[in-house]
């Protein structure tokens, strides 16, 4: 008899049967979450550090290579003003994005919140019209 069919058979009814099943499920669940943030959080980060260095490359070997063929890399300032201004433009609105991902993600949470307790206040009066 595997574990499967023993935690069956000494079950009382089949609802304490499903309650094991899905405290198994959960508990699972719960012991991998930490392992999921902390890989995501890895691949971020060596994203990051892997789009940095490709930007940092590509700059210094251009760099390399226009200066030995003697090319100036002067720019009028004009030029300049809007390279500083178009980054720091993108920078503003990535900000924006990202506090209009995070304020998703709360409020995700918080609907899930509401409909938890929501879940238990139904619970709450099924089992009072049940006893009335």
């Amino acid at each position: 008899m595997n574990k499967k069919e023993t935690m069956y058979n000494n079950s009382e009814n089949i609802f304490s049967a499903c309650q094991e099943c899905v405290d198994t499920l959960i508990n699972g669940i719960k012991r991998m979450v930490p392992h999921y943030h902390q890989s995501i959080t890895n691949v971020q980060q060596e994203c990051l550090r892997a789009y940095e260095n490709m930007f940092d490359s590509s700059i210094a070997l251009q760099k390399d290579c226009i200066e030995k063929t003697g090319i100036s890399t002067n720019i009028p300032e004009t030029t300049s003003k809007i390279i500083r201004y178009s980054a720091n433009e993108f920078a503003k609105a990535s900000s924006i994005h990202n506090q209009m991902v995070l304020a998703t993600i709360d409020t995700a949470q918080q609907n899930i919140k509401i409909f938890n307790d929501s879940m238990e206040s139904f619970v709450k009066m099924s089992k009072n019209f049940l006893r009335s």
